[in-house]
């Protein structure tokens, strides 16, 4: 549900109201005293920013020396309340010069009142744009003596930015080169077993966009997911030959995407910010590409003495390659001296973090390198505890490789003048929390 704010209500460190606006007549207008009553003036202020009262709740911030104090009657969105309230002091702070506080509000009433009814509609949060608000709502506030001068380059024609549709572009932008650079990004999440069973798996992922596109384009992207794909062969009407497909979970798309065009042709459809943005996030948790395997024997030998020998397979192509290898095996702290043998990389102890750490700046696909090393532990009297072995932990970058499989198979942009772009596709598979057993 979305906040349905009832009253908002700015008040300074002593409880007196600035100045307040009521939504709903589901509320009284004396609610602002319960709030000093049993938040303002009980040692529970600043513990916990939701409170109950009653029959309403409370959502309160302070900033500077102001506090925004929300008040719903109804079971409403928590985190929705106080983005709402970041984004509203922002725009506060975009036409008071950069200052929100007591003084500020004195010396704006009239203005506040105004963006207060275009942000809230009956409760609901509206467009909090800046950029947007001020094509319409042209008065300037009165500035502290402090305050740098604003910096905000007008807008030359906002006719579809002022009903909302395109709010994230302007129109007029003209570059010589129109160029889009798209990078998916992934971190991949691991723990196996010392024996090579994967334990738990997930990869992460976002897609992030740079766009440097004259005019008001609109941009069609294509990838290999499994709805998307069976929703093309069903309007199409012939089955299916792009090959694997991936079932994305937990997808949040940004503001531009076209949601109902996407629920209707499962495309990503979007009309791009100018610059760089993050378009889409996503999550998979099966038929995961792992990009390396990690198979390790470790042997105490009496109570001074331990053998490691570890083995790190990778498995993309023989083309590709990974970068920044990092390799870090757990020894016990009496470590007193270690030697090693290597295949590639480098190898050395860390007496910091109790680790032997492998490091390999160029990593091939289809090898397999190997270290062996020789642990002396220093002999105490005191009776031996046994070792609880912590993980292996690995920190690698492969390029040109995705662990969930996820490729972009087409990305389409229309402009009217009818343009020449071009396109770039990059993709990157970062460690999470890559850890294997010992």
């Amino acid at each position: 549900m979305p906040v349905s704010a009832s009253a908002i209500y700015f008040l300074n460190l002593r409880g007196d109201v600035l100045i307040n606006r009521l939504y709903r007549d589901d509320v009284g207008g004396n609610m602002v005293d319960a709030f000093r009553t049993h938040i303002m003036q009980t040692k529970e202020l600043g513990t916990c920013p939701v409170r109950q009262i009653g029959g309403c709740s409370f959502f309160y911030m302070r900033i500077s020396n102001v506090y925004i104090v929300i008040v719903v009657s109804s079971n409403a969105n928590v985190a929705c309340a106080f983005k709402f309230v970041v984004e509203a002091v922002a725009l506060f702070k975009s036409y008071f010069g950069g200052s929100f506080d007591e003084d500020a509000i004195r010396n704006n009433f009239v203005l506040i009142y105004e963006l207060l009814d275009e942000i809230m509609d009956f409760g609901y949060p509206q467009n909090l744009s800046p950029e947007i608000l001020k094509l319409y709502i042209t008065q300037e506030g009165v500035r502290s003596p402090f305050s740098s001068k604003p910096t905000d380059k007008p807008v030359p024609n906002a006719t579809l930015q002022v009903t909302g549709a395109v709010g994230w572009r302007r129109e007029g932008l003209v570059y010589k080169k129109n160029e889009v650079f798209l990078d998916i990004v992934e971190s991949v999440n691991l723990l196996m077993s010392s024996k090579g069973s994967v334990l738990r798996c997930d990869v992460t992922g976002k897609i992030l966009m740079k766009c440097f596109l004259s005019g008001m384009p609109d941009l069609k992207l294509g990838l290999n997911d499994k709805i998307g794909l069976e929703k093309e062969s069903q309007l199409k009407s012939r089955p299916n030959k792009s090959g694997k497909t991936i079932e994305l979970d937990d997808v949040t798309f940004h503001q531009c995407v076209n949601l109902t065009r996407f629920n209707s042709e499962k495309t990503v459809s979007f009309v791009p910010p100018d610059g760089e943005f993050e378009l889409m996030k996503y999550r998979i948790t099966e038929g995961v590409n792992l990009p390396f395997r990690v198979l390790p024997t470790i042997k105490e030998l009496g109570r001074t003495r331990m053998e490691v020998n570890v083995k790190v397979k990778s498995v993309f192509g023989a083309k590709m390659f990974a970068l920044g290898v990092v390799i870090k095996i757990p020894v016990p702290k009496q470590t007193a001296k270690t030697s090693f043998q290597v295949t590639s990389g480098r190898a050395k102890y860390n007496a910091s973090i109790d680790c032997l750490v492998w490091k390999i700046r160029k990593f091939p696909g289809q090898t397999e390198p190997t270290l062996s090393a020789e642990v002396e532990l220093i002999s105490t009297m005191a009776e031996k505890k046994s070792w609880t072995r912590p993980p292996i932990q690995m920190e690698f970058q492969v390029p040109m490789f995705t662990a969930s499989g996820l490729r972009v198979r087409f990305l389409k942009v229309w402009e009217k003048s009818g343009y020449n772009t071009v396109e770039w596709v990059r993709y990157i598979t970062k460690a999470g929390s890559y850890e294997i057993r010992c």
